[in-house]
């Protein structure tokens, strides 16, 4: 299961890999490997991250809580 979800919020938001690499100053192949799932990124890159999409960091990732079922 796939966790982060950097490729979707990049899509929602319109920006390439290459954009998100220079905004927040790492490799371009720095951000592939984190949207292929090959890498996660340090505390500090997420929050660049997170900053320079203009979303939460919560909204790079997946929920892992289980939706409860309420019977009708």
């Amino acid at each position: 299961m796939k966790v982060f979800r950097l490729a979707e919020v990049l899509r929602e938001k319109g920006v390439t890999g290459k954009e998100l690499s220079e905004r927040v100053g790492v490799t371009p192949a720095s951000i592939s490997n984190l949207v292929q799932g090959d890498s996660i990124p340090r505390k500090d890159l997420l929050l660049k991250i997170a900053h320079s999409l203009d979303v939460s960091v919560r909204d790079l990732f997946e929920s892992t809580k289980k939706e409860e079922v309420v019977d009708s």
